[in-house]
């Protein structure tokens, strides 16, 4: 849906040029949610606004639904922007308009439909996002949660391709947060819409995507799947953002295993694995004792998974090590 091919970005800054996006090739499949992490001034949000051009590029070619948008003149530009959906961390709601009025506001600028249509159209999106009753009401009557939401129901109204979420729950409260991610997912799921998220919480992207591209300084350091890049992060930047979601300090446990007899495993499960009894049966089998040193259960958007580090003694290790490979688990020795 989304081709990024060698895009790059600098700012002309006191007439010398500061870059913000590193030559870039990135691919973002269509009706995936697709997020981007990354610290403050690492680029994510240069690289989300050149999707629709809200920031021109310094070079390289975008390609959205095999359109080559770099090449589109003002009226193609404002063709393609109609299928182009943004939400923003500030909410940006117009304070002198109604929600319903916020809501309408891309269609009537877009002047293709009668005002019955329109506001059939505002009706069902407020209905969606679950402020039918507020329709009337204006923003500063709002709690952050219901901007939000008329936020979502202003970008869907002409009924985009592709929503882009700039830091859509930064500004909220972890419960609000919650739920507004769960609007999303339910967007993604029943419209087949594609969704581009940046954010600098671990968690949100744990929550609601399918892949995820880490960004340190204006590049792409990592990118996959969430679950391999959650589970297993492979740069520094993308490690950090991990211990940081899951309050781990590597150094304060490299201090506490230092007096852990035995042989030191990180296990990773996913999906039914994450209930298996395991490690009771390779006990059982081979003889060792084990400690359980860390843990963690949770689930990476649908899926449940469980990540145990343990210090194995005594009985057949060589065995036990054969026994965890041989099982539906990812199998780190750490010492």
């Amino acid at each position: 849906m989304i081709n990024f091919h060698q895009v790059h970005k600098a700012y002309r800054v006191s007439g010398q040029d500061i870059p913000a996006l590193q030559p870039s090739d990135l691919q973002i499949a269509r009706g995936e949610v697709f997020g981007i992490i990354g610290h403050s001034g690492a680029g994510k949000s240069t690289l989300l606004r050149l999707i629709n051009r809200l920031e021109e590029p310094s070079g390289g070619r975008i390609e959205i639904d095999g359109e080559d948008v770099t090449a589109l003149d003002a009226m193609g530009l404002r063709r393609f922007r109609q299928q182009v959906g943004m939400i923003f961390q500030h909410f940006n709601l117009l304070s002198s308009k109604t929600v319903a009025d916020n809501v309408a506001l891309p269609l009537k600028l877009a002047g293709e439909l009668p005002r019955s249509a329109i506001n059939a159209r505002v009706a069902e999106l407020l209905a969606r996002v679950g402020l039918q009753d507020h329709a009337n009401k204006y923003p500063a009557q709002l709690s952050g949660g219901q901007k939000q939401r008329v936020g979502i129901a202003r970008a869907l109204a002409t009924e985009p391709k592709i929503l882009l979420c700039d830091e859509a729950t930064s500004a909220l409260d972890p419960q609000t947060t919650a739920s507004v991610l769960q609007l999303l997912a339910e967007i993604n799921r029943e419209l087949n819409l594609t969704i581009v998220l940046i954010t600098h919480e671990m968690d949100v992207i744990r929550r609601v995507c399918d892949r995820v591209a880490v960004m340190d300084a204006g590049v792409i350091v990592e990118s996959g799947t969430v679950a391999k890049v959650f589970l297993h992060p492979q740069h520094a930047t993308t490690k950090r953002f991990v211990q940081e979601a899951e309050q781990i300090d590597e150094s304060e446990q490299r201090d506490d295993f230092a007096h852990v007899a035995g042989r030191i495993l990180r296990l990773t499960f996913q999906g039914e694995a994450t209930y298996a009894p395991l490690l009771g049966t390779v006990a059982r089998e081979t003889g060792v004792d084990y400690s359980i040193l860390a843990g963690r259960i949770d689930r990476i958007k649908d899926t449940p998974y469980g990540q145990l580090t343990l210090a194995l003694t005594g009985g057949d290790l060589d065995a036990a090590l054969a026994r965890f490979e041989a099982a539906d688990v990812h199998l780190e020795v750490l010492r």
